[in-house]
């Protein structure tokens, strides 16, 4: 049998033709649930963002959180290393600890803030615990770094205490 013929043979039905009234009922309640549809996935998706988000936050201020626990350990080992000793052994142990300890607060993403006598002073990292009258330090300068301040990537973890010079 030919191609024809099979075509010829076969009855082809025409489409059931709907009314217009019915035809627009149908597309309307289609297009109200594929609008149901699109508003669902975009709300699912706004709630994977929203929950990565958070998530990355509660790290963020977990980790952070952490160390700042650690931060008095450094001080500690800050005012060891400032002690006048004649036991070597000591202050070499001192000073390795203090190495690990920074080594780890580098690894971590945590860097020291920059407080040194002649630095503007900035109080998004310092906080002025004492101001002093210094004709030779100009006005909004440190005078003296008193704890040693530490960020956490972008986010300060600790201010710098300092003396500030007005």
């Amino acid at each position: 049998m030919d191609n024809e013929e099979i075509m010829s043979e076969e009855t082809i039905e025409e489409p059931e033709v709907i009314d217009a009234p019915e035809n627009a009922s149908t597309e309307e309640q289609l297009a109200a649930e594929k609008d149901k549809y699109l508003r669902l996935a975009a709300e699912y998706d706004n709630f994977r963002r929203r929950s990565r988000s958070e998530r990355d936050a509660l790290y963020s201020d977990v980790k952070a959180e952490t160390v700042k626990s650690f931060l008095d350990v450094y001080d500690v080992l800050a005012l060891a290393l400032k002690v006048e000793t004649s036991d070597t052994a000591y202050k070499q142990g001192v000073e390795l600890t203090m190495r690990k300890l920074t080594d780890i607060l580098d690894r971590l993403g945590v860097s020291a803030i920059i407080a040194e006598p002649g630095t503007k002073f900035d109080p998004e990292q310092h906080n002025a615990i004492a101001h002093i009258e210094d004709e030779n330090l100009g006005a909004d300068v440190v005078a003296e770094e008193l704890s040693k301040g530490f960020k956490l990537g972008d986010k300060v973890i600790r201010y710098s205490m300092v003396k500030a010079a007005n």
